[in-house]
């Protein structure tokens, strides 16, 4: 073999490989170690994560960067507002709903053994028939208050920032709603007498509404306006059922008095571990056991309330029987909220 058979050599003083009409070939590796690409900024790169990288590339998305205004500047579809914590993967959750055990009655039953369902008297009846009516319309009363308070702070916009941004306020509330219920329910006295027991009663529905509303405001619309209708079915059905059901709740305080206690622990537990670190199942355990409870507990107050049953509520007690039934609708509702709320993430 001749020596003019071997490829020509290479001579770095003469260029690039076989002749300088071909461009420096480009170095080995990823971006960054062979030098930036057309259009791409050096370092350091922006900090703002809707700033574009590379000449021609749109923008992110405002409210960091999903659409819909997602994690971490704006809520999920019917999630909680605003967004969570670095790395959490989820939004603040709203505030916990009333750590209240619900309402049990203690010296306001009398045994109803004998009222409408052994043929008792007329005038029995129609002071019955007198009562359920004054409770369902101080009822009526306190959810009409609620709803438009809910409304509010839902629908606009400015009012449901200012209470966000104040949770000092739902603290506040939550102590007038916890000593206004204490009292109603274990003093007698204020209890009955007119006009402080109405009095203590607007107090109590103001500050119970006021919490309902900051809780629903950090939820979309449509979750609120879901929740709504689902609650008003349930509120229904189980009334009608325990209007025409030969099955006695009133029988079951002991079992009653169980739930109570569990759905109170239960929440100061949740309490407790979501102050520290959010977790979404641990709330919707919470929200379920408590949607269940209360949902008992309102077919138990409304068997109370009709005293056709082994007990009944006294024909004095009606802001007792009102209080009962409307925290048991409120705290439904506030669990529906919540539950709605996870499922439309």
């Amino acid at each position: 073999m001749s020596h003019s058979d071997y490829p020509p050599g290479y001579d770095e003083s003469r260029g690039p490989l076989y002749g300088g009409n071909y461009p420096q070939p480009p170095a080995y590796g990823i971006p960054g170690y062979g030098g930036p690409h057309p259009g791409q900024p050096s370092a350091p790169y922006p900090t703002d994560p809707n700033t574009p990288l590379y000449s021609g590339q749109p923008g992110g998305y405002p409210g960091g960067g999903y659409p819909g205004g997602g994690y971490p500047g704006g809520p999920y579809p019917g999630q909680p507002y605003p967004g969570g914590p670095p790395g959490s993967g989820y939004p603040n959750p709203p505030p916990m709903p009333p750590l209240v055990p619900p309402t049990m009655p203690s010296d306001v039953l009398s045994s109803g053994d004998g009222f409408a369902a052994r043929g008792s008297g007329w005038d029995s009846v129609r002071v019955r028939h007198a009562f359920i009516r004054k409770v369902y319309l101080v009822l009526a009363s306190q959810l009409i208050v609620t709803t438009a308070i809910v409304s509010v702070f839902t629908f606009v916009k400015p009012v449901g920032d200012f209470v966000r941004e104040n949770p000092a306020l739902y603290w506040v509330s939550y102590a007038v709603y916890f000593i206004t219920h204490i009292v109603l329910v274990c003093c007698t006295g204020p209890r009955r007498k007119h006009p402080w027991n109405l009095l203590l009663l607007l107090l109590f529905t103001l500050a119970l509404s006021y919490m309902t509303g900051t809780i629903a405001s950090y939820y979309d619309t449509k979750v609120v306006y879901l929740a709504i209708a689902i609650t008003a079915i349930v509120c229904i059905c189980v009334t009608v059922f325990c209007f025409q059901t030969k099955v006695d709740f009133t029988k079951c305080q002991g079992l009653f008095c169980v739930l109570g206690i569990v759905v109170f622990v239960t929440g100061i537990i949740s309490a407790i571990v979501l102050s520290f670190k959010y977790v979404l199942w641990l709330h919707m355990l919470y929200a379920a056991l408590g949607t269940i409870v209360f949902t008992l507990f309102l077919a138990y107050h409304t068997q109370l309330l009709i005293g056709n049953r082994k007990y009944s509520i006294s024909e004095d007690e009606y802001v007792f029987a009102a209080l009962s039934l409307y925290v048991d609708i409120i705290q439904i509702f506030i669990f529906l909220l919540q539950i709605i709320g996870a499922a439309r993430k």
